[in-house]
C-alpha cells in the first residue's frame, strides 16, 4: 500500500483512534465495536492488521477559533505580533513538524514495560534498554518482546490532525495508535509490542514524518535539518538539497560536491567518496524487441551512478549479448509483425504465436492473464522500490524483465522492498457458470525461485477493493523453483503485490545483490478485463438454432452443450470440467447444498458394526465450538493463548472476526473477517498495566472445506492422531470429522488439514470440552494438520429399545406392574424414551398357597392313617405266628390240620381265616427270621399246611 492515505475525521464526541487500513479520507470514525464470540476474562479484543509499506492517518475535529500566527511566522512574545521566520528556519503556524530523527526530540517519551509477567515472576527488568531509537530520517521501534510506548503531549487551541508516515512489515509485532484529540492538552501514543512464536526477532515499525496541526501559534521557528534548506524568509517548510549537494543544520543553501570523487544522494548532509565500481553497481536487462523482433541482454549501472570506472581496481560494464530472436506474445495476445505484442479482440484467442481466431460455436473465450514471456513488463503491472528510512531507490524499477521470467531489481540499498504490483479490476466467470454460487470466482498462481545468501523474505500481498492490504504469503531464505495458487471467494477488484526484501538490516549499501527472486510465470483466471488464450464449452440455448451460450443454473454442469444438474450429494468442482466428472461425490456422512457449491454435514452420523446400529445428532453442539487455549509463553516469558473456532456442521460457512474494536465502511462489513469453517487467532492478554486491552493476531483460516465423517482414522489423505489423546475404555466410538484448507502455504504445500474427534462422554454437559494435544498445545505437531478432541453427552449416539430393559413387579391385588430403566452406564441421548409403566391383572399368590397347604395336609394324614393301619395288622400276624411257633416246639409235634392255626380262646374260625395270609413264596420278614434263628442255634422246621382256601400257607 504504497503512499496510500487513510484518514479519519472528528465527529462532536471524543474517540479514541485505532489505526485501520484501507479507508479513504472523509470517513468518520465512531466507536463501533464488534463482539467477538469469546472474551478473554470479559476484556475486549481489539485486532490488529499487518500490512506494509507507507501509510498515513490524519484526525482532525473542529474547536473554537483561537489566536494564532501564518505559516512561516512565530509570535515574537516581546512585541505579541506574528514574525517572518529568518532564511535557513521554518514555521508551520498552528502546526508541528517532526521530521529529524538524530536524537528523540524534546517532549517526546519512550516507556518500555512487559507485556505480561511470564512464569518466571516480574521480569520487567529485562525491558529497561527497550526503546524505539533514532535513526536520522526516522525512529525506528523495539526488536524484542517488550511492550514499548511513544508518547507525545500537545496543547490544540484550533482545529488540527495528526498524520505521520510508517512501514509495518511483521505479523509477529503489534502496532497501535491512541488518540483522543480534543481542545485542549492531548496525549499521543505509538504502541509496539512483539510475540516471538518460533522466530528469534521481530522486524521492527518504522515511524518519521509526524505533523500536527491546531496548535495556537509558534513560539520560535525551527531551524532546517541537515541536508534540507530555505532559501526565502517566511518559509513553511524545507527544501532537500539536490543530488551531490550537502548542507548543515540551519542552512539557507546547500553546498555542491567536487564530483570527480565525491557524491551526495539528494538531502545530504555531507559530501561521500566515490567508491571503484565493482558488479554490485550494475545490472542485467533485456532490451525490448526492436523492428526485426530481435532483443538483447544489455548491462547498466545502477542509477545514480556513484561509483569510479577510471581508477584502479575498478569493474567495467560487460559486453552486450548476441541479439537473439524475442520471445513469442503470451497466450491471448498476437504480433502483427510489429516490434509489440497486442491484445486479441474480444471473442478471439491466440496462444501467443498464432494470428487471433474467433471461438467456434458452443465455445466462448476462457479470459484472464497468462504472463510467461517477460520482454517489457505486462500494461497491467507495475513495479516500484520503496524504503521508508531512505528515499534512495524512489523511482527506480524494483523488478527487471529478463526474457522467460522477471527478476528483483539493484534497489537503492540492501533492505529496500522491491515491489511488483497487478491489479484485476474484477473478476468474470465463463458465461455458463454465472448463475451458479461457486466459492471460486479466479485464482491466480505463480512460479517463483529465491536465491539467497541473507536474511531476504518474498511477500505476496493482496488488496480488495483498497479495503486492507495483507500478506497472504511470506517465503524467506533460498526456495527452489514452485508454484503457489490463490483462489478467489468473492468478486471483487483485487491488487496483487510482490515484495522483496534482500535482507532486514538497515544498511545505506548494498552487499547482498546476488540475493535474488525470479518469478517464472503469472496467470489469474476469469479477469474481467483479460485476454482469452483458448476457448471452453458452453451451455447452448435449447432451440435447434441456438448458438449463444447462456448461464446454467446454480449446481448444473456442461454435457452436450446443455446444462444438467448435478446428482445428489455432489459437488460441482470446475466448470472447465465438462461432462459428470465436474460433480464430485461428497465425503461420508455429508451432503451438498442446494447449490451443488459445497459439502457439509447436517449433524447426524450413523454407524453399523456386528449387527449392531448407531445413529448420533450432534446437533445440540451448537452451530460453532470455541477453545480458549493455553496459556502458553514465548522463550522470554510473554504469556498467549491460541482461540479455535470450530463450526462442526451445517451448511453455512460462518465469518469468525475476533475484534472488538472495528471499523465499518457504509456496506457495515467488517474488516479483515474470515470467512471459513475453523479458523485461529493468537490472543495477548492485558497486562494490567497502561491501556487494558488485549491484542489479538488476525485471524487465520485453518479449513474451509468438509471432507467428510467416519470412524475410521484415515480420510483423502489425512489422519486422525487417536495416540495423541487419553484413551477411553468407552465401547462407543470416536467420529473424525475431516477438514481441508484450500489455500496452501509456505510450510504445508498442501493445505491445513484438521481432525475434530467427537466423543461420548456422559458425564460432559452437552456442549462438552474441546481440548488440543497435550504434546502440541498449538494444536498442531507438524504445523499442517491440526488434532482437537470434543468431548460431550451430545456426543453419544440416540437412544434404541436396546438401551433399556423392564422389570415386573411383584403381583398385589390381583394387579401387577413392568416397569423399564435404562442400562447402567447409560451410552446414550435423546432418540427413543423410556415407555411408560405397565399395570396387567393377575391372580393372587395367597389363595393357591391356602389350596395347596390343604391337599398337603390331607394328604399327609391320609398317608399317616394307611401307614398306622398296615403297621397295626403287622404286629397282630407276628403275634399268631409266635404263638403257633411256640405250640408246636413245646408239643414236639405238627398241629392237626384242621386245627393248625386255630387256638382255644381266640376268635371264631370264620374271624380267623380273614386274618390268615396266605402266599405261594417265602416273605422277607420270614427269611430274616430265619437267619436270626440259624444265628442263636435254633432250628425250625417249616411245614406246608393245607387248606381248603389256599394251594400253600406259609409261616416259620
Amino acid at each position: 500500500m504504497l503512499g496510500q492515505l487513510f484518514a479519519a475525521l472528528w465527529d462532536s464526541q471524543s474517540h479514541p483512534g485505532v489505526i485501520q487500513p484501507g479507508y479513504e479520507p472523509g470517513i468518520v470514525l465512531t466507536h463501533l465495536a464488534l463482539r467477538c464470540s469469546a472474551l478473554y476474562l470479559g476484556v475486549p479484543l481489539v485486532v490488529y492488521f499487518t500490512y506494509l509499506f507507507h501509510e498515513m492517518s490524519t484526525l482532525s475535529r473542529l474547536s473554537p477559533p483561537a489566536f494564532s500566527c501564518e505559516a512561516g511566522e512565530f509570535l515574537e512574545m516581546s512585541a505579541q505580533e506574528c514574525t517572518q521566520c529568518a532564511a535557513g528556519t521554518y514555521s508551520l503556524g498552528s502546526g508541528i513538524r517532526f521530521d529529524d530523527w538524530e536524537t528523540i526530540p524534546s517532549g517526546f517519551s519512550s516507556l518500555a514495560t512487559y507485556l505480561d509477567n511470564g512464569p518466571h515472576g516480574d521480569d520487567s527488568s529485562t525491558c529497561n534498554s527497550s526503546t524505539w531509537f533514532p535513526q536520522g530520517s526516522y525512529l525506528e521501534s523495539n526488536r524484542d518482546e517488550c511492550t514499548v510506548s511513544l508518547i507525545y503531549a500537545v496543547h490544540l487551541k484550533k482545529p488540527g490532525s495528526v498524520s505521520f508516515d510508517y512501514q509495518y512489515p511483521d505479523g509477529n509485532l503489534f502496532f497501535e495508535f491512541f488518540v483522543n484529540l480534543k481542545s485542549g492538552t492531548n496525549i499521543l501514543y505509538w504502541r509496539t509490542a512483539g510475540i516471538l512464536i518460533g522466530a528469534k526477532v521481530v522486524k521492527p515499525v518504522l515511524l518519521k514524518n509526524v505533523h500536527i496541526e491546531g496548535v495556537a501559534y509558534a513560539s520560535e521557528c525551527f531551524p532546517c535539518k541537515p541536508g534540507t534548506f530555505s532559501q526565502t524568509p517566511g518559509s513553511s517548510s524545507c527544501q532537500p538539497c539536490p543530488r551531490d549537494t550537502h548542507s548543515g543544520h540551519g542552512a539557507s543553501s546547500c553546498t555542491p560536491c567536487n564530483t570527480t570523487t565525491l557524491y551526495a544522494p539528494e538531502g545530504s548532509a555531507e559530501c561521500k567518496a566515490r567508491p571503484p565500481c565493482s558488479k554490485k553497481d550494475y545490472f542485467q536487462i533485456h532490451t525490448p524487441c526492436d523492428l526485426e523482433g530481435k532483443t538483447q541482454v544489455t548491462y547498466r549501472w545502477v542509477e545514480p551512478q556513484i561509483c569510479l570506472v577510471d581508477v584502479a581496481g575498478a569493474e567495467t560494464l560487460p559486453p552486450s549479448g548476441d541479439r537473439e530472436p524475442c520471445p513469442p506474445c503470451n497466450p491471448g495476445f498476437y504480433n502483427n509483425d510489429t516490434a509489440t505484442c497486442s491484445p486479441c479482440p474480444p471473442g478471439t484467442f491466440s496462444d501467443g504465436v498464432k494470428a487471433c481466431e474467433s471461438c467456434p460455436a458452443g465455445t466462448e473465450p476462457a479470459v484472464g492473464y497468462q504472463y510467461k514471456w517477460w520482454n517489457v513488463l505486462p500494461a497491467s503491472m507495475k513495479t516500484s522500490c520503496f524504503n521508508v528510512g531512505n528515499s534512495k531507490c524512489d523511482g527506480m524499477n524494483g523488478w527487471e524483465v529478463a526474457g522467460d521470467h522477471i527478476r528483483s531489481g539493484a534497489g537503492g540499498s540492501d533492505n529496500d522492498y522491491l515491489i511488483l504490483n497487478l491489479h484485476v479490476p474484477g473478476f468474470k466467470p465463463p458465461t455458463s457458470a454465472t448463475g451458479g454460487a461457486g466459492t471460486e470466482f479466479g485464482r491466480i498462481s505463480f512460479e517463483f525461485e529465491m536465491v539467497c545468501s541473507a536474511d531476504c523474505e518474498l511477500y505476496f500481498m493482496m488488496d480488495v477493493n483498497r479495503k486492507s492490504t495483507r500478506v497472504v504469503a511470506s517465503w524467506e531464505g533460498s526456495k527452489v523453483r514452485q508454484s503457489y495458487t490463490h483462489i478467489m471467494t468473492k468478486n471483487a477488484s483485487v491488487s496483487y503485490t510482490w515484495a522483496f526484501q534482500r535482507t532486514n538490516q538497515a544498511s545505506d549499501v548494498r552487499q547482498n545483490v546476488n540475493n535474488v527472486a525470479s518469478i517464472y510465470s503469472i496467470s489469474v483466471s476469469n479477469a474481467v478485463d483479460g485476454v482469452s488464450s483458448e476457448c471452453q464449452t458452453c451451455a447452448l440455448l435449447s432451440q435447434p438454432s441456438g448458438s449463444l451460450c447462456v448461464p446454467c443454473p446454480p449446481g448444473h454442469y456442461i454435457h452436450t452443450s446443455q446444462c444438467t444438474e448435478c446428482p445428489p450429494n455432489t459437488h460441482l468442482t470446475s466448470h472447465s470440467t465438462l461432462g459428470p466428472e465436474a460433480c464430485k461425490p461428497c465425503g461420508p456422512s455429508s451432503k451438498s447444498n442446494k447449490e451443488h457449491s459445497r459439502c457439509y454435514s447436517d449433524c447426524v452420523f450413523s454407524y453399523s458394526e456386528n449387527n449392531v446400529s448407531l445413529s448420533f445428532d450432534y446437533s445440540s453442539l451448537g452451530s460453532v465450538g470455541t477453545l480458549m487455549n493455553g496459556p502458553s509463553f514465548t522463550t522470554k516469558g510473554t504469556k498467549y493463548y491460541h482461540l479455535f473456532n470450530i463450526s462442526l456442521c451445517g451448511g453455512e460457512v460462518h465469518t469468525h472476526t475476533h475484534t472488538d474494536l472495528t471499523i465499518f465502511k457504509e456496506t457495515g462489513e467488517p474488516a479483515n473477517a474470515v470467512e471459513t469453517l475453523i479458523c485461529q487467532s493468537t490472543i495477548i492478554p492485558s497486562s494490567g498495566r497502561g491501556f487494558h486491552t488485549a491484542l489479538s493476531s488476525q485471524s487465520i483460516s485453518l479449513a474451509d472445506t468438509f471432507l467428510g465423517a467416519t470412524v475410521a482414522l484415515t480420510l483423502d489423505g489425512v489422519k486422525a492422531r487417536p495416540d495423541l489423546f487419553p484413551q477411553t475404555t468407552n465401547k462407543v466410538p470416536d467420529v473424525n470429522f475431516f477438514y481441508r484448507s484450500l489455500e496452501v502455504t509456505s510450510s504445508c504445500d498442501k493445505g491445513r488439514n484438521v481432525v475434530v474427534t467427537l466423543r461420548c462422554n456422559p458425564d460432559r454437559g452437552t456442549q462438552g470440552e474441546l481440548t488440543v494435544p497435550s504434546q502440541c498445545p498449538a494444536g498442531t505437531c507438524d504445523g499442517c494438520t491440526f488434532h482437537f478432541l470434543w468431548e460431550s453427552s451430545g456426543a453419544c449416539p440416540q437412544c434404541t429399545s436396546t438401551n433399556y430393559h423392564q422389570i415386573e413387579g411383584a403381583c398385589k391385588g390381583g394387579l401387577q406392574d413392568t416397569l423399564y430403566v435404562w442400562t447402567e452406564p447409560k451410552r446414550c441421548v435423546g432418540g427413543v424414551s423410556l415407555p411408560e409403566k405397565k399395570t396387567w391383572p393377575c391372580e393372587s399368590m395367597d389363595f393357591l398357597v391356602k389350596m395347596g397347604a390343604t391337599i398337603g395336609a390331607f394328604t399327609a394324614a391320609l398317608l399317616f392313617s394307611i401307614t398306622c393301619y398296615f403297621w397295626k395288622k403287622n404286629k397282630r400276624l407276628e403275634f399268631k405266628y409266635s404263638k403257633l411257633v411256640m405250640s408246636s416246639n413245646k408239643e414236639c409235634e405238627l398241629p392237626g390240620a384242621d386245627s393248625c392255626a386255630v387256638m382255644e380262646g381266640e376268635e371264631n374260625e370264620g374271624e380267623m381265616e380273614d386274618e390268615v395270609v396266605y402266599s405261594k413264596k417265602t416273605s422277607l420278614i420270614r427269611k430274616l427270621k430265619a437267619i436270626a434263628s440259624r444265628g442263636n442255634g435254633r432250628s425250625y422246621e417249616n411245614v406246608q399246611l393245607n387248606s381248603s382256601q389256599s394251594n400253600g400257607l406259609v409261616w416259620g
